[in-house]
């Protein structure tokens, strides 16, 4: 079994310091954050980046301003930036962070009911088009999917070659308007890439804990950070990213697996530095 890749998502686009005061939205802040992260024991930091009031953006300009005080804090860690933006954004809007040529990005597998009126639109289009701006530049796409029709999408355009082999998957489970996060739903989503593919889960909420530990087991990988979920256990808000780190480094270390370096997984998924 391979080494546990550990995935801090330090940030997301939603959540507020209303929701936890130690949600970074500086650049200093959001250094502060994957440092602590990264100090714990994560390889790869999902980043989202905001202004300073929390506004959400996918600003080049500012993109490179956090990417580069992350990089100051801790050189060798994978910076994965979000290609999901926020709600209502343009596709060219939405990839201008893949502009830096980071080694990882995300690239959203299918449309979302967010809750509401929200809808988080990626059409067949739209997931081609991003493909071939990653397979152009050299990033490797890590395929959020919500559900499985991502699955089978991301499986389409993979044989159409808009997306290369191996690829790498991120279920996002517990989302409103997605797939629930009970262990049936792991077990399904699971079991439906292929062989040769690699998996992150990332459980929103109360399910993030439970699916890290079923991935853990699993042989898969696991991602948490304020972006998923802000409590360390019940009623009991996380002080750091770090924090929510740690506890699944315990976890790991319960089971006797062992915790992968930025080096160990940049091999695990074929990344060019």
């Amino acid at each position: 079994m391979e080494k546990l890749i550990i995935t801090a998502a330090i940030c997301g686009a939603e959540v507020l310091k209303e929701h936890n005061p130690a949600v970074p939205y500086t650049v200093e802040e959001c250094a502060r954050e994957a440092k602590l992260a990264y100090d714990a024991g994560a390889s790869i930091i999902h980043l989202h980046v905001r202004e300073d009031d929390g506004t959400p953006t996918q600003s080049k300009a500012r993109f490179e301003a956090v990417i580069n005080a992350i990089r100051k804090a801790c050189p060798d860690v994978i910076i994965q930036p979000s290609t999901g933006g926020a709600v209502g954004m343009t596709n060219d809007e939405r990839l201008q962070p893949t502009e830096l040529n980071p080694e990882m990005a995300t690239l959203d597998c299918g449309t979302l009911n967010f809750g509401g009126d929200e809808i988080f639109e990626n059409t067949e289009n739209t997931i081609k088009y991003f493909g071939e701006k990653m397979i152009e530049r050299g990033i490797k796409p890590e395929l959020e999917v919500f559900d499985k029709s991502m699955i089978d999408m991301a499986l389409r355009l993979n044989k159409k070659g808009y997306i290369k082999n191996p690829m790498h998957f991120d279920f996002v489970m517990g989302v409103n308007g997605g797939i629930g996060g009970d262990l049936r739903d792991f077990v399904f989503l699971r079991g439906s890439i292929p062989s040769d593919a690699t998996y992150t889960v990332a459980g929103i909420g109360r399910y993030e804990f439970p699916l890290a530990m079923a991935a853990i087991i699993d042989g898969g990988h696991v991602r948490v950070g304020f972006e998923d979920n802000v409590y360390l256990s019940k009623g009991v808000l996380a002080k750091s990213n770090g924090e929510l780190v740690e506890k699944v480094v315990r976890m790991a270390n319960e089971m006797g697996r062992a915790v992968a370096t930025p080096e160990e997984t940049r091999r695990i998924l074929g990344l060019k530095k």
